[in-house]
């Protein structure tokens, strides 16, 4: 996923992170687009997983890439279907610019069109009749989801797939255990962000195979892909986990105990003999789920 994509951190998680990384919309992009990078470089293997399943009647030309990111879901279509163009479409510039930086380094630049829009506004840009929409992380970030979904049954051509990756909550990446001098302090950072979320981020965790529906799509099918990377971990594991521990922090501060606040900048201190870089327990723990729905 975009990324697909911690992510999202949107991506707040767009407010947080990669995975929640909310494309549609251009806050933070800067340290936003770090993290989108690395959790395309880490999860490369389960995005490709992902867009092999896909139900594809034929292979598709005309690929839209709603809420594009940094490109981790363009260049794994790219790679999946080597005759398609991609038009990837997202409201910041700068992902905009690394995206095409990427496409341009895999030989891949006359194949990509970039749409910079905000897919909250009233009015949407043309796209075409694509033959495959491809949305990660980008969903439940929108105002208005359900709008955007019967946009996207309008744009798609008839018989057209429409694919949603949605992460199933923010990645774990200590041991249940750890850090010894606060264990389980990643549970209670998640349990605050959670907390953070449900204000921030009403459609987080929503159910998307009964959106598709109510949008006029046929859902074809649907999967859960379990993503588990090391340990022992890689230099862009351990730099992912301080990446999505700072947007986690960005997010629970005010709901941790201090405490676990002091622990957690211990970890996040790069200089310091606790910091998460010099640990090799480190791993990547979350769900993905994937609706194929399709318009009749």
């Amino acid at each position: 996923m975009n990324h697909s994509s911690p992510h999202t951190a949107h991506h707040g998680a767009q407010h947080t992170h990669g995975h929640e990384h909310g494309h549609g919309h251009g806050h933070d992009a800067g340290g936003q687009a770090e993290i989108l990078d690395l959790d395309a470089e880490v999860l490369a293997e389960h995005i490709a997983s992902i867009t092999a399943w896909l139900p594809v009647r034929t292979a598709p030309r005309h690929v839209v890439d709603l809420g594009s990111g940094t490109g981790a879901g363009t260049l794994a279509l790219l790679r999946r279907f080597p005759e398609a163009e991609v038009t990837a479409v997202d409201v910041s510039a700068e992902h905009l610019d690394r995206l095409r930086e990427k496409a341009a380094a895999a030989g891949a630049a006359d194949r990509v069109r970039t749409v910079r829009a905000d897919l909250d506004a009233a009015a949407w840009p043309a796209l075409g009749a694509p033959e495959l929409v491809w949305a990660s992380a980008s969903l439940h970030h929108m105002a208005d989801p359900a709008h955007a979904l019967r946009r996207v049954r309008d744009t798609l051509a008839p018989g057209g797939l429409l694919a949603v990756v949605e992460l199933g909550g923010f990645p774990r990446f200590l041991p249940p255990d750890a850090p010894a001098q606060a264990p389980g302090l990643e549970e209670r950072c998640h349990a605050a962000l959670d907390r953070h979320h449900a204000e921030h981020v009403p459609h987080r965790g929503a159910d998307w195979g009964a959106a598709l529906t109510a949008a006029g799509l046929t859902v074809e099918a649907e999967r859960t892909l379990a993503v588990a990377v090391g340990p022992p971990p890689t230099d862009a594991v351990r730099r992912y986990a301080l990446s999505g521990l700072r947007r986690i922090r960005d997010g629970a501060a005010d709901a941790l105990a201090p405490g676990d606040l002091a622990v957690l900048d211990q970890l996040l201190d790069t200089e310091g003999p606790y910091s998460l870089l010099r640990r090799d327990d480190l791993g990547v723990r979350t769900e993905r789920t994937v609706w194929a729905a399709r318009r009749a």
